[in-house]
């Protein structure tokens, strides 16, 4: 399998990260890139580099006003003189009767939904080559690929249309699937990350064209807390085209291959030309942040359910953070689905 990559992630290094009133190193390091190509070079995969699509790719997606603020930020905000390292938002907007702020504290604030996504020198040019990769992945598909891998980092689930969030600024899985609609008239996203892709199903919510299904744990204990609810099947146009399968804590492999029955039911219900996997491999049961407990030989399962869905198909990284087998996981997952496929 193809696997695209590119060193310009490392632009992006947040060191800020807030966890119960206490501040750590975020999980979401550049060394995570390290160990997935790790496990990429263990499953003699081809690495290939990202084509620039720049602006085009993300304007489908995102807003205009918040694709200015994140080229712009990191100027306006060391133009301050006395601001911090990275950008930590103080101020928080609920939107209700709102005026757009043009102030950068202001716009920083009204441009993210918590303190887990710091904005560094790096962060635009980091996020920016993830979503290069994201959608020359897409491209390979529509060129004749069955399945291509995008490495993607900072990752994007979480991102909205105009809002960053839980280390994501631009929706790199979005991005993907937009990019394939361009010659599918309907394509499937299947977030299998530990915690639910609230933004992606933020940017989808309302759309009839773009099937959205996450398996993750309970946000009832578990981060975003607010959005991943069972009720949540969108809205308008989309109702019925969403779908959140949360997992009680700690589940494991056979709790979570039940699961993937359901949604591949949806899935084939859907008849959608192609497939985006937003691939996280924090359910790991040893991922640092320990929501479910998915073992290696369960992330090979997970690869081979994919793989009998039987659609072309992208896998965008999206979550899986330090931890001494990442990297295998990472080859259990394509191994399981080039093994079934």
């Amino acid at each position: 399998m193809k696997a695209v990559y590119t060193e310009l992630h490392r632009s992006h290094d947040p060191q800020f990260y807030l966890v119960r009133g206490v501040v750590k190193r975020t999980t979401e390091q550049p060394e995570r890139a390290d160990r997935l190509l790790a496990g990429l070079k263990a499953g003699h995969h081809e690495v290939v580099a990202p084509l620039h699509f720049g602006q085009e790719a993300r304007a489908r997606v995102h807003s205009p006003e918040y694709l200015s603020f994140l080229e712009e930020a990191w100027e306006a905000w060391a133009a301050l003189g006395d601001a911090g390292a990275e950008m930590i938002p103080n101020v928080h907007p609920v939107r209700n009767a709102a005026t757009y702020p043009t102030h950068i504290v202001g716009r920083l604030g009204w441009h993210t939904t918590d303190t887990s996504a710091p904005i560094g020198p790096g962060t635009w040019d980091g996020a920016c080559a993830a979503t290069d990769v994201a959608a020359t992945a897409a491209q390979l598909l529509l060129d004749g690929e069955d399945a291509v891998y995008a490495l993607c980092r900072p990752p994007g689930h979480h991102a909205y249309r105009d809002i960053a969030s839980g280390f994501c600024f631009l929706n790199n899985s979005a991005i993907a699937a937009a990019h394939l609609r361009q010659r599918h008239e309907r394509v499937a996203i299947l977030d299998v990350d530990v915690h639910h892709g609230n933004g992606t199903q933020g940017i989808f919510y309302e759309r009839s064209d773009v099937l959205t299904i996450s398996i993750h744990a309970d946000p009832t204990h578990y981060y975003p807390f607010v959005w991943g609810y069972a009720h949540e099947r969108g809205a308008g146009a989309g109702l019925g085209a969403n779908l959140n399968i949360p997992l009680p804590l700690k589940s494991g492999d056979d709790t979570y291959l039940k699961a993937f029955e359901t949604a591949a039911k949806t899935i084939h219900a859907f008849a959608p030309g192609a497939l985006v996997v937003a691939l996280g491999l924090d359910a790991s049961e040893h991922d640092p942040l320990k929501g479910l407990s998915v073992t290696t030989p369960g992330f090979r399962r997970i690869g081979g359910a994919i793989a009998r869905l039987g659609l072309p198909t992208v896998f965008v990284q999206e979550g899986g953070y330090l931890s001494d087998i990442l990297g295998q996981n990472l080859t259990a997952v394509l191994g399981g689905f080039e093994a079934a496929r």
